[in-house]
């Protein structure tokens, strides 16, 4: 095993601070990726990877990505919600790697909701 070095301890410090900054709500954006067993079966992981790559080729730190369980419409899955800073969340349906990356450069980066996958915009809400 390596032994770390004092700039891979700086890399790995920058790494949580962003990391903790986005638990604290320092996010513009969060994105949840639906990983239910019905949505890990459809594909849900390489939405996820799809994600996190584009994410990490446009050097995003503000936005928070996270994993939930099945969002209650397995027939279409893999599905991701997309909540922009003061915007209702977005629900996107069937997705694939392709779509993911169309929804993350028009809505994540230009905040220009992709209506053509998505199911719902909106808050579900129970009083």
């Amino acid at each position: 095993m390596p032994r770390l070095t004092v700039d891979d301890l700086k890399k790995i410090k920058e790494d949580y601070k962003a990391m903790l900054t986005l638990r604290e709500g320092g996010s513009r954006a969060k994105v949840t990726i639906h990983m239910g067993t019905c949505g890990i079966a459809a594909g849900a992981r390489k939405v996820m990877e799809a994600l996190l790559d584009e994410l990490a080729k446009n050097g995003v730190k503000d936005v928070a990505v996270t994993t939930s369980g099945c969002a209650g419409f397995c027939s279409k899955e893999p599905m991701a919600t997309v909540e922009m800073l003061n915007q209702p969340p977005v629900k996107y349906i069937a997705l694939t790697e392709e779509k993911m990356r169309k929804i993350f450069d028009e809505h994540v980066m230009k905040g220009q909701p992709v209506q053509e996958y998505a199911l719902a915009m909106g808050c579900e809400t129970s009083y």
